[in-house]
């Protein structure tokens, strides 16, 4: 009873308590018999509600919003319907995939009455028989879908979930608005087998990543080689820079071999070689020879160098 007729019937029930007990009992009962018949009449909806009425089992309208009056006895309000949007969850459990693997799935669907006539007239429960299509709706989606889809593409399945209970609740006056999946569990096996699976993946991702990185480093390689091949001074250069980048570091201590800083300044050592030569300072294996100095009668020989 909404809060209007509510108090018209207050009003009327105190008048007739009134009156019959102080002017007349039976202006008192005449205004009793309106109380009652202000209660079963005086109707009012609310904006969001719809009021389905028959008259005599017919349907005789569908009031909205506002205030209205029906005639008692003849006329019966059947159902009461609210056109706001609506939520219902519900869930599918030990459902198997396409590939038979076992899943439990969670979804909620947004849903509103377009035709409150169709929702009172054409079901009987049009919120239980909601709930039990979108039920049979979501296993048979799960059972036409492979689980790596329905775990990577979750708004197609959104998608075909909507269309499919969509046109299941058409003629009952129901619209769906959307339908998500908020969650889906897979077995504790399941989830080990598929992580081992991506963590192998992506150590194949890695080494392959690994294997072209160093055939760029080879390409890198060859020809800087074919420059170095070309242009020896280039080399010796590179070689010198790499040492000194090498000594940068404060104490440390670098051992390179008397042949290594031969090989970086080859024309002052084939200098030196000649030098050598012409002043017969060689043995014949390629050593210095050991000399006197001048007027040396004994003592330790020493080697003679180039002037």
């Amino acid at each position: 009873m909404n809060p209007l007729t509510s108090f018209l019937v207050f009003a009327f029930v105190a008048a007739a308590l009134a009156v019959g007990y102080f002017v007349n009992p039976y202006a008192g009962i005449a205004l009793f018999a309106c109380a009652v018949l202000t209660a079963s009449s005086l109707k009012m909806a609310n904006v969001w509600q719809k009021f389905v009425i028959l008259r005599l089992g017919k349907l005789q309208s569908v009031r909205g919003a506002g205030l209205f009056a029906i005639i008692p006895v003849l006329d019966t309000v059947i159902a009461i319907i609210d056109e706001r949007i609506q939520t219902t969850a519900f869930n599918a459990e030990s459902a198997l995939t396409k590939d038979t693997v076992p899943v439990n799935v969670d979804a909620i669907i947004f849903w509103h009455v377009h035709d409150a006539e169709k929702a009172a007239l054409a079901i009987t429960n049009y919120r239980e028989a909601i709930d039990r299509v979108a039920q049979t709706s979501l296993r048979e989606m799960i059972g036409s879908s492979v689980l790596a889809t329905l775990l990577s593409d979750r708004k197609e399945a959104d998608a075909q979930l909507k269309d499919e209970i969509a046109q299941k609740t058409a003629p009952w006056g129901i619209s769906v608005s959307s339908v998500e999946i908020r969650d889906v569990a897979i077995p504790v096996a399941l989830q080990d087998a598929m992580s081992r699976q991506a963590q192998a993946e992506r150590e194949k991702q890695a080494r392959v990543i690994l294997g072209s990185a160093e055939a760029a480093i080879a390409g890198t390689f060859v020809a800087a080689a074919d420059t170095y091949a070309g242009h020896p001074m280039a080399l010796q250069l590179r070689a010198m820079n790499i040492i000194y980048e090498t000594t940068k570091e404060r104490g440390a201590t670098i051992l390179m071999p008397s042949s290594m800083v031969d090989s970086l300044n080859p024309p002052s050592a084939a200098m030196l070689a000649l030098a050598l030569a012409g002043n017969d300072a060689l043995k014949p294996n390629g050593a210095l020879k050991p000399v006197e100095p001048p007027g040396a009668s004994g003592g330790e020989p020493a080697l003679r160098a180039p002037a």
